[in-house]
Parts: structure tokens; sequence; C-alpha cells
């Protein structure tokens, strides 16, 4: 009897492996189970904050995001029906919590005036692990990069910005994002194709207005 070539492709024995995780960890969340909940937050905790803070540019917001993301899952794992992968239904509610909290921001913050902040409150966790092999000119440029790019987000249409993060950043597949946004798998590819040529143009006219970063010091005469 011929056997399909699926039971055998890596991707399929892999996505199997996290279905099976998922149910081993949702199983937990419901009995309220101490390590199942020690592992959601290890799993998890990270990429939802990335995720919010790309989505609203502001560290603080991201973390109230995160709280509020955890708490939906912990009253709501009781509905979670495993029609799509834990990670995605995860994805969704952050997506919804980072909504509320623009849209509480345009509502209340508003006319407020807001305070500069550090370089630091930009930066995701990959880029607190160091890398001694990158000389400072090289930590400069790839700052500045960063920074750019943060600030570009934050200035294209939240549509078009939530799709981006998802797929490039966050690293979802079409499908996935699809899935976390609610929409067909056309306006997804719709929204990053239309998202990556606003930043693109957001990325051109940084260029254009920044001076160029210094490499070399200045010498006294």
């Amino acid at each position: 009897m011929a056997t399909s070539i699926l039971e055998f492709s890596p991707e399929r024995t892999a996505e199997t492996g996290a279905e099976t995780e998922d149910l081993r960890l949702v199983a937990g969340l419901r009995q309220a189970e101490g390590g199942a909940y020690e592992e959601l937050i290890h799993r998890f905790q990270q990429p939802v904050f990335v995720l919010a803070l790309r989505l609203l540019g502001d560290s603080s917001d991201a973390s109230d995001v995160v709280q509020e993301v955890f708490l939906k899952v912990f009253r709501n794992i009781g509905s979670f029906r495993g029609q799509s992968s834990l990670k995605t239904w995860i994805y969704r509610i952050t997506v919804n919590e980072a909504h509320n909290a623009r849209r509480w921001f345009y509502r209340h913050r508003r006319h407020e005036v807001e305070l500069d902040t550090g370089p630091d409150d930009s930066r995701d966790w990959r880029e607190s692990l160091a890398d001694h092999g990158r000389s400072p000119f090289d930590e400069a440029v790839n700052q500045q990069r960063h920074q750019m790019i943060v600030e570009a987000l934050e200035r294209i249409s939240p549509i078009f910005r939530e799709a981006v993060v998802l797929r490039d950043i966050t690293d979802l597949s079409y499908e996935e994002v699809a899935e976390v946004l609610g929409v067909s798998l056309g306006t997804v590819k719709s929204r990053i194709l239309r998202g990556r040529e606003a930043l693109r143009e957001q990325l051109a006219g940084s260029l254009e207005a920044r001076p160029a970063l210094r490499l070399v010091p200045e010498t006294a005469e």
C-alpha cells in the first residue's frame, strides 16, 4: 500500500509535534497546574511583548498589554478549541489588546505632552544579547538603522503595521497572519505589500532628512 509523502515530511512532523505540545500545555492550564503557567509565560511572554511593542511603539504600553493578554489567556483557556495553534490564538488576543490600547491612547492621551524616551526603550530582547564580534562603529550603525525602522513603523497605518510586524518581525506565515487578523489570505498579502511600500517610503524620507552618522571621531585642530 502506497504511503503519502506527507507522513514523512519533516515540516508536517514538526507541526504535529507543536500541536501535541499545545494540547499538553492547554490541558495543564485547564487543570491549573503551576508548571503549565510557568511554561506558558516562558514560551510566550517575550514574543508577546515584542509584538505589542512593535504595534504600539511604547514599552510601558506594551507591558500593560502583556498583562492583559495573559489575564485573558488564563480566564479564557477553557474556550480554546484548537481550531488554530495556541500561538496564533495568543497573538490574536495581543493584536486585539493593542487595538484597545491604541483607542484608549487617542481618546485620553493624545493631548498630553510626551517625554522623550531613551534609546533603550525601543530595543527588543534580541538586542540585549552581547555580540563581541562587532566594533563600536558597527554597533552605532546598527542602532541607528534599528531606530529608524522603529520610527518608520510608528508612522505607517496601524492596519499595515500589524500585518508587516506579524509577517516580517514575528515571522508568522501568511496563513498564520490571516488567522491572527481574521481576514482573508489575499487581504493579508495586500496589506503586507502596501505596508512594506509605506515603510520603504518612510525610511527613504528618514535617510534624506537625517544627517549621516559620523563614524570617525573628530580630532582636535
